[in-house]
């Protein structure tokens, strides 16, 4: 009667013992190190991809102007303000014109005095060609008499001396009558230029544009070259996007593009590639592309119409995200992005076989923005890949598929 209680006793603290090692086994196969990786799987599915390039660039201007004076000088008023329409022509500034209309009231003068000599030269050009004509007559006759010995030979010598003479009076004023033309010509041609440096103290718009900037004021002294305005068209602004060199395969001219501007995240705009850099970032890895903005978003000339476009709302220099559409591909396998990974230098998925991951090499081809790419190679449709995994997977390893790693989150 005795043992009973002592067997009882045993039984119970074997059955405890049992109880927690099978409680340990439970928890160390279902938690612990020994417990299978929770994974997400999808199966390989046939279709085609939409292909896209994603770009980030800023808003330049293709027109712009720097508008300033040819010479130095000194601003005499400033017409227009930043922001300010203005039409091809119009008058923006005008630079102080100091003693312009003096020097070329100077050289007026100079001109007519330079036009009175010449015609003074050709008075003498005219007298000097009767005298040698004269000289020439008397010389020729001399010159019968004294073959028929009714003159001197001293008389005649004295004839052909005028006529020499005569010959030189006329050479000296034609030289005379030639410089004085060149003068007119040089006195005309610095007057020409002066007059076009008068003109150019008139600063006028080179096309229809908007002011963007105003550098100089009234009074202020500016050297040759410096601008006073800034202008552009908006009608010219596009954007200058930045793609990676890696995932820019199809990028050409012609491919129509998707323009979110930063200050518009809620309107995206129209337009196409209009020209590829042949330069490209070789530090960012970065191919650089031109992005037009299409008409019906950019407006056509900077009117009120068109200022009310969302292109032409937008600041030069803000950002915008570019997206280019590519053509659709043909019909393929396809994986999530997330499926693909790297394994001792191989590109590949862990593929379910008998409900063990392994890992299988694949050639992949393009990719998609929505997180999908191709797969050439290595799989058949149908196959179950693993997409996201608890911890890193190995070969055989005991793997619980499951809907989501995390509660509430979508595989």
């Amino acid at each position: 009667m005795n043992q009973h209680p002592a067997l009882l006793r045993r039984i119970g603290i074997g059955a405890l013992v049992i109880s927690l090692v099978a409680a340990l086994a439970f928890v160390a196969l279902r938690t612990g190190p020994l417990a299978p990786v929770k994974v997400t799987v999808t199966s390989v599915q046939e279709g085609k991809l939409n292909p896209a390039i994603f770009g980030i660039g800023t808003v330049e201007a293709r027109r712009s102007w720097m508008v300033g004076p040819t010479v130095a000088g000194r601003v005499l008023s400033v017409r227009v303000d930043v922001g300010d329409v203005v039409k091809a022509g119009q008058l923006l500034a005008e630079m102080d014109p100091v003693d312009m209309d003096q020097r070329l009231s100077a050289l007026d003068a100079a001109l007519a005095r330079a036009t009175s000599t010449q015609a003074a030269a050709q008075a003498q050009v005219a007298d000097a060609t009767a005298r040698r004509e004269l000289a020439a007559i008397n010389a020729k006759r001399n010159q019968d008499l004294a073959a028929q010995n009714f003159i001197s030979a001293g008389a005649l010598e004295g004839r052909l001396q005028e006529k020499a003479s005569a010959d030189a009076a006329l050479q000296a004023a034609q030289a005379n009558l030639s410089g004085t033309a060149q003068d007119i010509n040089r006195q005309k041609a610095e007057r020409a230029a002066l007059q076009q440096q008068r003109g150019n103290v008139r600063l006028l718009a080179p096309s229809d544009a908007v002011v963007t900037s105003r550098d100089a004021e009234a009074g202020s002294t500016v050297v040759a070259g410096q601008p006073v305005l800034r202008l552009i068209d908006p009608a010219s602004l596009w954007v200058r996007m930045r793609a990676d060199q890696g995932r820019s395969a199809g990028l050409a001219p012609g491919l129509k593009a998707s323009i979110v501007l930063r200050s518009q995240p809620r309107t995206p705009l129209q337009g196409q590639v209009a020209r590829v850099e042949m330069l490209a970032d070789a530090v960012t890895e970065e191919r650089i592309a031109q992005i037009a903005f299409a008409a019906s978003s950019a407006g056509s000339a900077p009117s009120a119409a068109s200022a009310a476009t969302p292109a032409a709302t937008a600041s030069v220099g803000e950002l915008a995200e570019v997206e280019l559409q590519l053509p659709e591909t043909a019909s393929a396998l396809l994986l999530p992005n997330a499926a693909i990974q790297r394994l001792q230098g191989q590109t590949g998925v862990w593929r379910l076989a008998e409900g063990k991951p392994v890992f299988t090499p694949v050639r992949l081809g393009v990719s998609s923005l929505d997180g999908r790419v191709q797969v050439l190679e290595g799989l058949k449709s149908g196959d179950s890949v693993v997409v996201y995994s608890q911890k890193a997977l190995t070969e055989g390893a005991r793997v619980q598929v499951v809907d989501a790693l995390v509660k509430g989150s979508t595989p």
